[in-house]
């Protein structure tokens, strides 16, 4: 597909009408009770996401996003009894990459979302906490604007403590904007999947949300293989397109966190079936197909050129299989002597583009008009919107914590 048809495509038919009351606010209980909506070949069945082994060959691979959520709300309260909101989005452009940023001790440059704005007068804003008897202090202050956001340096008094555990001590959950209701004790696990593994999201891989320890076990009876890729969420997942045409939308950049060795593993099983959890998998996973046509094209050279930006895929080759492209990906790595790639990736796939990576995804179901909806097109092309209203005329919960969906790529 040309890049000049991509950047014409109108969002305006993505758009469907989703009343609040079908938001869910809350998680199924417990978690693989969520109802799953099964798509294969213009067949739509409806069934519980605890019968997922069901539904899946006995050789198939499950990839799975194993990033983590941190608390990345850090609410400060003033004398004034008013309180100050930030919010954590991503480490500053001079770090090398989100986990050296979240391994930072004693102070860390962030970019953050800054609620209450006109409220900060002072220079800093200083919250506390005690932590076995000792009290930490935790203090922000505005450096520059940077867009909507801020850069802003935090600080605080116990420099054996790492960013990510300052979060986890002064931080609270970061719910999705449009689950309207405060957050409680419980959402700090709800809002994790059982398998989140590496600090850095400020938003769930919700795909994962439905799986049970129980439920892994039956997928393992089955002979269902896992693999773990991480792609780290960033704000941007909610971010609707505002643009009339996806060529006036910038796709926001995530980082990829992936080893030489889940590449190794993939390539062995490129011929069974695949399924990507989740959104933020298949992201993932395409990344690195693109990566590996960068490799065969002669464009990587370091490891600092593992990167993909918008409109790389629509102006790369088209021709090479997903077994040309890991491989090659594989070979430079290994030249390079990288085990892993930690990068960012900025793809955006949308209606046209070729899904290479996988056989299907399992995903919930998307906000209107944003790019999650486009990149469901690429895989049922037009009858998104059947499975859409019929999962609306079904009485399915739409989005984080809502129920899922099972789509097979159109053959």
């Amino acid at each position: 597909m040309s890049i000049e048809r991509v950047k014409n495509i109108s969002i305006d038919p993505f758009d469907y009408p989703l009343p609040d009351e079908r938001i869910a606010k809350f998680p199924a209980s417990p978690r693989d009770s969520s109802k799953l909506l099964v798509y294969e070949n213009g067949t739509i069945r409806q069934d519980n996401y605890y019968n997922l082994d069901q539904f899946l060959p006995e050789d198939a691979v499950l990839v799975l996003n194993d990033t983590k959520v941190v608390e990345a709300r850090l609410l400060f309260q003033k004398n004034t009894g008013s309180t100050i909101e930030l919010f954590c989005l991503e480490p500053a452009s001079f770090y090398s990459d989100i986990v050296t940023a979240m391994t930072e001790t004693g102070s860390v440059d962030w970019i953050c979302l800054v609620g209450g704005l006109k409220k900060w007068k002072e220079d800093q804003l200083i919250s506390s906490r005690v932590e076995n008897g000792k009290t930490i202090e935790l203090s922000a202050q505005r450096i520059e604007k940077e867009g909507d956001a801020f850069l802003i340096r935090l600080r605080w008094n116990a420099p054996e403590m790492s960013f990510a555990e300052i979060l986890h001590l002064f931080g609270n959950v970061p719910l999705p904007p449009y689950i309207k209701r405060e957050v409680n004790e419980k959402d700090a696990s709800d809002y994790q999947t059982v398998y989140a593994h590496h600090d850095g999201s400020v938003a769930a891989p919700t795909a994962g949300l439905h799986f049970t320890e129980s439920l892994f076990e039956k997928l393992k009876t089955k002979g269902i293989q896992q693999q773990f890729v991480t792609l780290h969420v960033g704000a941007g997942t909610f971010k609707p397109v505002k643009a009339d045409n996806l060529g006036d939308h910038e796709m926001h950049a995530e980082y990829i966190d992936v080893s030489l060795e889940f590449l190794k593993h993939y390539l062995a099983k490129i011929n069974q079936s695949k399924i990507a959890v989740g959104t933020t998998s298949i992201r993932t996973l395409e990344t690195l197909y693109w990566l590996g046509v960068k490799c065969k094209a002669n464009l990587i050279h370091s490891l600092d050129d593992l990167t993909l930006s918008q409109w790389d895929a629509y102006e790369l080759p088209q021709d090479f299989s997903a077994e040309e492209s890991l491989s090659a990906l594989i070979q430079k790595m290994t030249a390079l002597k990288a085990e892993r790639i930690l990068q960012k990736t900025q793809l955006l796939i949308a209606p046209g583009y070729q899904i290479r990576m996988v056989d299907a995804i399992l995903t919930n179901f998307h906000q209107p008009k944003s790019t999650l909806l486009l990149l469901i097109h690429a895989f049922v092309g037009e009858n998104w919107r059947t499975i859409y209203d019929y999962a609306l005329e079904h009485d399915f919960r739409f989005l984080s914590f809502g129920d899922g969906s099972l789509l097979w790529l159109e053959k």
